[in-house]
């Protein structure tokens, strides 16, 4: 009989390999991790539906399938969860909103359908930012299941807009989970909670049946344990789609899918090339900089670091105009109908309309000057595996205090506004604690098409560290 207290923290590959060896079922692992999300799920606000009937399903069709020999992969069999803007057939899709919390699509998301193909079970639409954030909210309070709470100090924000995702896997309630991002909302939550989170390449995975914030900047991607988990979802998830015409026509595999190493093991010894930016170390909190400075000795130990110095264009003006001005066109029957006075956090009631007033000129010179920035920020990553930054300023506040009171602008460095304008991929994996016992992160941001690249930097981080290993004080 199967050791269901220590399914909670395993990577995928360790429940895959328990499923294949017969210690458990695809059921009694569903079932462990399904109760998980109906008693802590609602103690971290991090789950909007259990799909228990559903999950159930899969799972005994799974076992089904590995007793007649039939193996769709490492993720044959194991739970996850979706953030809950991804459309499911029969189950409500929210985006997040009060008012949208019984809205049902009558389609699976292509990443749903890529799942379900891989043979992954889904049990749980996950709690997300009303409608991702895209109505300017402050505070933490901004969804209809109240605060995203860490899964270190419920006292202290989850992250958004994947605030569900992060505290649920962190807290073991699903081995992985769906995320997206726009600008921030797969590394922010995934740095708060102390996991690995992947923002791939802007077109790598289809975004059929995902709700539209911004258009040419959204992406969807993996939250898991280790870099090593977030590469073998990423690995069912890629790839293209006649379904979504931004789609990337070349396929894309995993460097290490098939790779029988353990957890993080990186399995190649070869040295990497990696690049720092010039870090304003006034703007992290002590705890940040001091594990951002021995993540740097740790990274010396397998590859070279040079400091470069990006070219001076207005990455982050580039983006946030693009993403106001394409969320005011997805989003604006929610402006113009007067939902927007339903949604839970007052400053998303109010907040978009400016949007509405932006000159088409701006969003015109915006999309003209990206040209420019996807051009000179790869001439300046070339050289490189990746460009290694702290993921965050600081480590999750409180939920009782506006961003503004402890966030120090969210980013530290303009590497996320570059990259998410550029939609280049990056990657965090946890990289130490502050002294309050908050995680801190680690990014590798990668050229365009380089997940393989930083997948392996991080997973020869992992392999010398234990930070991914620590689990936080939940039952």
């Amino acid at each position: 009989m199967a050791d269901k207290s220590s399914f909670a923290f395993l990577t995928i590959r360790e429940l895959a390999a328990r499923l294949r060896s017969g210690d458990a079922t695809s059921v009694q692992i569903t079932d462990y991790f399904l109760q998980r999300l109906e008693k802590l799920g609602p103690a971290y606000n991090a789950v909007v539906t259990v799909t228990r009937d559903l999950a159930l399903a899969q799972a005994k069709q799974s076992d089904d399938e590995l007793k007649s020999g039939k193996d769709r992969g490492l993720l044959h069999g194991i739970p996850y969860g979706a953030k809950d803007l991804l459309a499911t057939r029969g189950i409500p899709t929210s985006w997040g909103a009060l008012h949208l919390k019984d809205q049902l699509i009558d389609e699976d998301a292509t990443v749903i359908a890529r799942l379900r193909a891989a043979g992954a079970v889904l049990c749980a639409k996950l709690s997300m930012v009303e409608f991702a954030g895209g109505f300017g909210y402050r505070q933490a309070n901004a969804s209809l299941t109240g605060p995203g709470l860490n899964a270190w100090d419920k006292t202290c924000w989850s992250g958004g807009s994947s605030s569900g995702p992060g505290s649920a896997v962190a807290a073991g309630l699903v081995p992985f989970a769906i995320g997206s991002e726009t600008w921030g909302s797969i590394l922010t939550p995934s740095c708060y909670n102390g996991i690995a989170g992947l923002r791939p390449t802007y077109g790598r995975v289809s975004r059929h049946g995902a709700m539209a914030l911004s258009w040419t900047m959204d992406k969807l991607g993996p939250m898991c344990r280790t870099a090593d988990d977030c590469g073998l979802v990423l690995n069912a998830i890629a790839g293209p789609d006649s379904l979504d015409p931004t789609s990337l026509p070349a396929a894309w595999n995993y460097a290490g899918s098939d790779r029988s190493a353990p957890q993080g093991a990186d399995g190649t010894g070869r040295q990497f090339r990696f690049a720092t930016l010039d870090v304003d170390f006034t703007k992290l909190t002590a705890d940040v900089q001091a594990n951002y400075k021995n993540s740097l000795e740790v990274m010396k130990k397998f590859g070279t670091i040079d400091s470069i110095t990006l070219p001076d264009l207005p990455y982050n003006v580039v983006a946030s105009t693009i993403i106001s001005c394409e969320m005011s066109a997805a989003l604006g029957d929610v402006i113009t109908s007067g939902d927007v006075w339903k949604l839970t956090a007052p400053e998303d009631r109010w907040g978009a309309f400016s949007n509405l007033l932006i000159p088409a000129r701006d969003y015109i010179n915006a999309l003209r000057i990206r040209g420019r920035i996807q051009k000179e920020v790869d001439q300046a990553l070339k050289d490189y595996d990746a460009v290694i930054t702290p993921t965050l300023n600081t480590e999750a506040g409180p939920i009782s205090q506006n961003f503004s009171q402890w966030s120090r602008g969210y980013v530290s460095t303009e590497m996320s506004g570059a990259a998410n304008a550029a939609g280049l991929p990056g990657l965090t994996v946890p990289n130490g604690f502050g002294t309050g016992g908050l995680p801190t992160g680690l990014e590798f941001t990668g050229r365009a098409f380089g997940e393989n690249a930083i997948l392996e930097a991080a997973n020869a981080f992992q392999s010398k560290t234990s930070w991914h290993l620590k689990t936080p004080p939940v039952g």
